[in-house]
C-alpha cells in the first residue's frame, strides 16, 4: 500500500503526477491549508513541518517532495526517470531537481503575500515587485535549455520535469509568459502527456488563486 498525503495544487502533486507516470497505485488523503489538520500531531509525526507531501512506502514514511522524487526514482528504476550515479545526466538531473525549489520557494512568497494574508493592507509593494522580478530571472536558463530540447535533460523526460514542471502551473499567475516561447511549448508538451493529464484529473480544481494574473499597480 502507498499513502500519499495530499493538498490539491501543492508541492504535493509532484509526487501524485510522478507516481501516475510511473504507473504506480496510491491511496490519497486530501487535507487543506487552512482548517489546520496539517498542524494535528498525528500529521506532524509524518512531516515534522506541517507541509505535504508525506508519502508512506516501502515501510516508511518520507517528507520532502526532493526527497520523495530521488527516493522513488532511485529505488524504480525500472520506470526511467532518474539518472543514477555515474550517468552522464545524473549532475543535471540533481541540478534541477534543486533548481526547482529555489522557484518554489519564490512562489511560495508570492503566494503568501498575494493569496494567504488575511489583511490585504499587509502586502508588500516592493517585496511584490521584487519577488515576481526573481521569479522571471529564473525561467531565462529554462527557457536557454528548453530552447535545444523538448524536456530539462537531453535523454528526455524524467522527476526533474515533474518537480520543475509544477512550478510552472503558478508561474503564469505572476509573470507573463510571452518573452518565454520555449517554457511556453514545454507547458503545452507536458499537457498532452497522459500521466499529466491523469494527475490534473485526480487532483482536481486548484483552490488558491482568485484571478487570472498578480501585478502590482502604480497607484
Amino acid at each position: 500500500m502507498i499513502r500519499l498525503h495530499h493538498v490539491p495544487f501543492s508541492r504535493s502533486f509532484r509526487i501524485l503526477w510522478l507516481m501516475t507516470e510511473m504507473g504506480l497505485e496510491c491511496e490519497v488523503t486530501e487535507y487543506s491549508i487552512t482548517d489546520g489538520s496539517l498542524r494535528k500531531p498525528d500529521y506532524l509525526a509524518k512531516s515534522p513541518a506541517g507541509r505535504v507531501p508525506a508519502l508512506e512506502i516501502d515501510g516508511i514514511t518520507l517528507f520532502e517532495s526532493g526527497a520523495i522524487t530521488e527516493y522513488l526514482c532511485e529505488t524504480r528504476p525500472e520506470y526511467g526517470l532518474g539518472r543514477a550515479p555515474g550517468h552522464p545526466e545524473r549532475a543535471a538531473f540533481l541540478e534541477w531537481l534543486h533548481y526547482a525549489e529555489t522557484m518554489a520557494h519564490l512562489i511560495a512568497n508570492l503566494n503568501l503575500q498575494w493569496v494567504f494574508l488575511r489583511d490585504p493592507a499587509m502586502r508588500s509593494p516592493t517585496l511584490l515587485k521584487m519577488e515576481a522580478r526573481r521569479l522571471a530571472l529564473t525561467l531565462a536558463p529554462l527557457e536557454a535549455t528548453l530552447a535545444g530540447q523538448g524536456y530539462l535533460l537531453p535523454g528526455g523526460f524524467s522527476g526533474a520535469d515533474t518537480m520543475l514542471g509544477y512550478n510552472l502551473l503558478a508561474v503564469p499567475y505572476f509573470v507573463r509568459l510571452d518573452p518565454f516561447p520555449a517554457i511556453r511549448a514545454y507547458i503545452d508538451r507536458i499537457a498532452h502527456r497522459p500521466g499529466y493529464a491523469a494527475a490534473r484529473a485526480r487532483d482536481g480544481v486548484q483552490q488558491f488563486y482568485r484571478q487570472d494574473f498578480y501585478e502590482v499597480t502604480d497607484g
